[in-house]
């Protein structure tokens, strides 16, 4: 928001966002628990962020995608991806017509609202590139025609963080694509038995109810845009990304030599974007500091590279992003 814009009024807040506490509920009637998960997807969904969906298989990652799609009346396809597959099979191509001796386009599954890139680290390089164009600019190429994706556009993707062998781990450029990767963990013991008692029957397909419409979802990430952040909290956000790159410059000299890569400025930038979301899913115009300490390691977990060093004492991305939240001080 620029310092000449007004911040949202509460009430505006409450009208434009009251179809989110629908939305979440119908996700719930289909997905139990992984409220972390729902909470990340609808901020992805707020702030037109792609989002990275890491996690053990059965954890109902694609689920969770396929269902926001439904529940907001969105186009969705799905691509599983295996090292065969090509360009092509995502973005389409040029079908030649002999009887006519003409070339017809034919799109491929990216011409969607909400595209699930199902193990993602499954194809080879020259397949996670061709998604670059269409996640950044929104946007795809086919026979030197440029054509626009239908808005709103996320690219979902799932990995799974075991069986490494012969996957293709992404770039880190293409990480830096993802607004967030969010970690999906194992159900706690009361939630799985819920799992039991809803889906171990022979019919268990569950089906979500549509209950948002993508102008509603328009219209909400406008107002998004308009949520108040304070010249002290841009500072905070600017802070914790250059720590993430030059930890000494807080007092974190353990740290150097730890990190490979900190994090790019679009992790500033997608802070700022899911700090607002985060303050307007809480019914508020303003960002506090829990907004940005809420969302941070989804936003910054696969921007901020261990050294091997690291890994071998046990320092994963989220633990050094939360020694640096430990020690930035908050305004």
């Amino acid at each position: 928001m620029s310092s000449t814009q007004a911040a949202p009024r509460a009430e505006d807040i409450e009208a434009k966002g009251r179809f989110v506490a629908e939305l979440k509920r119908a996700l719930h009637e289909v997905i139990i628990g992984q409220d972390e998960l729902i909470h990340g997807l609808v901020i992805g969904l707020l702030t037109g962020g792609h989002v990275l969906l890491e996690g053990v298989p059965g954890l109902a990652k694609s689920l969770a995608v396929s269902s926001l799609a439904g529940a907001v009346h969105g186009s969705f396809n799905r691509i599983q991806f295996t090292p065969d597959l090509l360009p092509s099979d995502l973005i389409g191509t040029e079908i030649y017509n002999a009887r006519e001796g003409t070339f017809s386009v034919r799109k491929g599954p990216l011409f969607a609202n909400f595209v699930l890139a199902d193990e993602i680290n499954r194809a080879p390089a020259k397949v996670q590139s061709a998604l670059l164009e269409s996640m950044q600019e929104h946007q795809v190429s086919i026979g030197g025609n440029t054509f626009k994706l239908p808005e709103p556009f996320l690219v979902l993707a799932t990995q799974n963080p075991l069986e490494q062998e012969g996957t293709y781990p992404l770039p880190e450029a293409q990480l830096d694509r993802f607004s967030m990767k969010l970690v999906v963990r194992y159900p706690s013991k009361e939630e799985e038995l819920r799992v039991l008692d809803r889906m171990a029957k022979t019919e268990n397909t569950p089906v979500v109810r549509a209950v948002a419409t993508l102008d509603e979802i328009r219209a909400a990430r406008a107002l998004v845009d308009q949520v108040a952040l304070d010249p002290r909290l841009r500072e905070y956000i600017v802070g914790l990304v250059h720590a993430s790159r030059e930890p000494a410059s807080v007092g974190l000299k353990e740290l150097v030599g730890r990190i490979h890569y900190g994090a790019s400025p679009r992790a500033t930038i997608w802070l700022a974007l899911c700090a607002r979301a985060n303050a307007f899913l809480d019914g508020r115009a303003f960002v506090v500091p829990g907004d940005i300490k809420r969302i941070a390691k989804d936003v910054l977990r696969h921007r901020v590279i261990p050294t091997y060093e690291a890994d071998a004492e046990g320092l994963s991305s989220d633990k050094l992003v939360s020694r640096v939240l430990e020690t930035v001080p908050v305004p």
